[in-house]
C-alpha cells in the first residue's frame, strides 16, 4: 500500500478566501463578496470557522433568516409568475425608486423602510387594488410637495382601505408618494410583525415618531377615527366617528397641510353584525367582530382626495380650540363621502 504523507500544519499552504465587507441589516452584520474580488490570506493556524461566530442574537437570527426565504420565494414567484404580475412588480420597483424617498448606501431610511421588502408586499395591494377591489381614484393632483397629512374615513374592520390609499399614492400619483403607516400600538407586539412594519415603512403610531417623519419631509397617513371607524357594525356605515386631536395638533406643530380623503366602498366589504369585546379584551385586541362574511366582497373602492386644508395656531391650545379645526376636516370628509354615495351606482360599480 502507498504511503501517504502528511505535511505539518505549519508548512501547509495558507486557505484562501475573499474579502467580505459588512451591510448593516436590523441589528448585526450581514457578509458579502468585495466587489473587484480582492483576496486575502487566512491565518492558517486559525479555526476554519473562524468567521463564522454568529453576531446576531437568536431573534434577530430569525428576522434575518426569514428574510432570506422571503428573497428566496419572492425570486421564485416572481420567476413563474404571469406577465400580468411581473409587469405590475416592474412598475412598482420604478415607481417607489423615481419617489422623494432618501435611503443609505444600504438601502434603508432611517425608520427602517426598504423598498424591496415594500414592493414584494404592495405587489399583493396593487392586484387587488387592481382587479379585485378595481378602485376608482381621483383628485391626486392635489398631493402638495413635501411633508403632508393624509387624513381618510376608517372602515370595514380590517385595514384594506389602508392599503388601497397607499397603492394609489405610488401607483397612480405623479411623481409616487409611499405613505408612512401610524400603527397602533399593539401591533408591534405580534411577533416578528414589528421588523415587517418597519420595513414597509409603517412605525407605531407616536406624537415623537409622526413629528421626526413629517420634519423629514415624509407623507403620513393617520385615521383618527381609530378602531372606532373601522369596527364600527354595518348599520353605522358612512357616519363618522369621533375624531381624536393628534392629528390636528400634528399639523399645527409642524407647519403640514392635511389632505382629506373619502374612501367609499369599505363599509361593504366585511358586514358586521357585532362585537364580543371580552373576547377581544382577552385576546389583547382592539375588537372582535362578527362578520357575515369573513372574506372581503369584491366590492368597487372610490377614493377621493380633496385639496389641502393649512391650519395655523398653538399647537397646545384647549381641546375646544382644536376641536373646532378637527370639525372642519371632519365635515369636509363627511361631504365628500356623501358626494361620493351620490355618484355611487350600487356596491360592485
Amino acid at each position: 500500500m502507498a504511503k501517504t504523507s502528511k505535511t505539518p500544519p505549519s508548512e501547509r499552504p495558507a486557505r484562501r478566501r475573499r474579502a467580505p465587507r459588512g451591510v448593516v441589516g436590523t441589528g448585526g452584520i450581514l457578509m458579502h463578496d468585495e466587489p473587484g474580488g480582492r483576496i486575502l490570506l487566512d491565518d492558517p493556524d486559525s479555526p476554519e470557522n473562524d468567521d463564522l461566530q454568529p453576531s446576531l442574537d437568536p431573534g434577530e437570527q430569525v428576522a434575518h433568516s426569514l428574510g432570506a426565504l422571503s428573497d428566496l420565494a419572492g425570486g421564485i414567484l416572481q420567476s413563474l409568475a404571469p406577465r400580468l404580475i411581473r409587469d405590475l412588480d416592474h412598475e412598482l420597483r420604478e415607481r417607489i425608486r423615481n419617489s422623494p424617498i432618501e435611503l443609505n448606501s444600504f438601502g434603508y431610511d432611517p425608520w427602517g423602510f426598504n423598498p424591496d421588502v415594500a414592493r414584494r408586499t404592495l405587489l399583493l395591494f396593487a392586484l387587488v387594488y387592481r382587479y379585485y377591489f378595481r378602485v376608482q381614484t381621483s383628485g391626486l393632483e392635489h398631493l402638495p410637495a413635501g411633508r403632508m397629512l393624509v387624513i381618510p374615513n376608517h372602515a370595514g374592520q380590517i385595514a384594506l382601505d389602508a392599503g388601497m390609499i397607499a397603492i394609489a399614492t405610488v401607483l397612480e400619483a405623479d411623481p409616487a408618494r409611499p405613505l408612512r403607516g401610524m400603527g397602533e400600538y399593539w401591533l408591534p407586539t405580534i411577533p416578528f410583525f414589528n421588523v415587517f412594519m418597519a420595513r414597509v415603512g409603517g412605525v407605531v403610531g407616536t406624537p415623537k415618531n409622526a413629528r421626526d417623519i413629517l420634519e423629514h419631509g415624509e407623507a403620513v397617513i393617520a385615521f383618527p377615527e381609530g378602531v372606532r371607524g373601522m369596527s364600527k357594525p354595518f348599520a353605522q356605515r358612512y357616519q363618522l366617528q369621533e375624531f381624536g386631536y393628534g392629528f390636528m395638533r400634528l399639523a399645527l406643530e409642524t407647519n403640514t397641510p392635511i389632505v382629506p380623503v373619502a374612501v367609499v366602498g369599505s363599509e361593504e366589504q366585511a358586514i358586521s353584525v357585532g362585537n364580543i369585546k371580552p373576547l377581544a379584551d382577552l385576546l389583547g385586541m382592539p375588537a372582535f367582530p362578527i362578520l357575515l362574511n369573513y372574506f372581503p366582497l369584491p366590492v368597487r373602492y372610490h377614493l377621493y382626495f380633496g385639496e389641502p386644508m393649512e391650519f395655523r395656531g398653538n399647537a397646545n391650545d384647549e381641546d375646544e380650540v382644536i376641536g373646532k379645526k378637527v370639525e372642519q376636516v371632519k365635515a369636509r370628509i363627511h361631504g365628500m363621502i356623501q358626494e361620493g354615495l351620490r355618484r355611487r351606482r350600487n356596491w360592485f360599480f
